[in-house]
């Protein structure tokens, strides 16, 4: 069920993922509000950090203006499994990414994919996934997507971790999920390592840390609220959001995110336009929610927040 879930969730990353790389270009909308506290003293502070943030964003570079590179290198040598990693590459859509040599020695057909992608300590969305007959090679890409290298505030690529997930084509049982891999690119000793953590912090408990960023009101799939997530917890986590409203109407938000121990993530609530429109919101005013927090291993809850309000301007 875990497995399915994952790919179910690729699927709607994949058309996210389009939508993120072909919106990039665009000029801003104008539709992106600053999330703040309802305390006043609060709400000045993320009015300054906002600011801030806006004259960051002007000194950024798209990191495929770098010349970045990597060493061949063999990742994974297993079971007659051979991932080696030949080239970093840069698409005009879909990003940066590894290109990798896939190699099937076994008697198996197998399909190989990623349990998580982390570039700079931040957790990045992979749709990585290749089925491999027995005894057959292929050429295929990993990409981590430069839209949100952007959104984490990263030029430079310069530490790349891979989890593996090696299982088999037919049956989806787990053949073997390799030890993580670090790639370390020729931008290495000047890459990004500040977190971009300007906004308003909405729950800090346990080294479970949580921003809000922004609001877009031109995303996707109706509204999106930016999030920058941080964990030194001692465990990887989950985090999902409950009873959440708008305005006082309730929603139904898509959001559910893993961040592996010590790193970070920036990511969105979505919430969709069907909701908003059923419900008469043109704009989001104020918004309420719960974050439940989790044990991305053994599901066991780790903590479940009171409610946390906040506003837009």
């Amino acid at each position: 069920m875990k497995r399915n879930m994952k790919w179910i969730g690729a699927v709607l990353c994949l058309a996210v993922f389009a939508a993120m790389a072909l919106r990039s270009g665009k000029p801003d909308s104008g539709e992106t509000k600053q999330v703040v506290s309802n305390e006043t003293s609060e709400k000045e502070d993320a009015d300054e950090n906002a600011s801030n943030n806006s004259d960051d964003s002007k000194d950024f570079v798209d990191s495929s203006a770098a010349a970045v590179t990597i060493n061949e290198q063999v990742l994974v040598d297993q079971d007659g499994i051979i991932v080696t990693a030949t080239e970093y590459v840069t698409d005009r859509i879909w990003g940066d990414g590894i290109k990798l040599l896939l190699e099937n020695n076994s008697e198996q057909d197998v399909t190989i994919g990623c349990n998580a992608l982390i570039v700079n300590d931040y957790m990045i969305t992979d749709l990585f996934s290749s089925g491999i007959a027995a005894g057959k090679k292929s050429n295929e890409t990993l990409y981590f997507s430069s839209t949100q290298l952007k959104a984490a505030g990263i030029e430079n690529v310069g530490k790349i971790e891979i989890y593996f997930h090696i299982y088999d084509s037919s049956t989806y049982d787990t053949v073997f999920d390799p030890e993580c891999v670090v790639i370390q690119t020729s931008a290495y000793a000047n890459m990004d390592t500040i977190p971009n953590d300007i906004g308003t912090e909405l729950y800090n408990q346990d080294g479970i840390r949580i921003v809000g960023k922004a609001v877009d009101e031109n995303s996707f799939w109706g509204t999106a609220i930016l999030l920058y997530l941080e964990n030194n917890s001692g465990k990887n986590v989950g985090i999902s959001v409950d009873d959440m409203s708008v305005n006082g109407f309730m929603m139904n938000p898509f959001f559910s995110t893993t961040i592996y121990d010590g790193k970070k993530s920036i990511d969105d609530i979505a919430v969709f336009s069907s909701d908003l429109e059923a419900n008469g919101i043109e704009a989001i005013e104020e918004v309420e929610l719960k974050f439940h927090i989790y044990d991305a291993d053994s599901y066991s809850t780790i903590a479940d927040s009171e409610p946390i309000t906040f506003s837009t301007q």
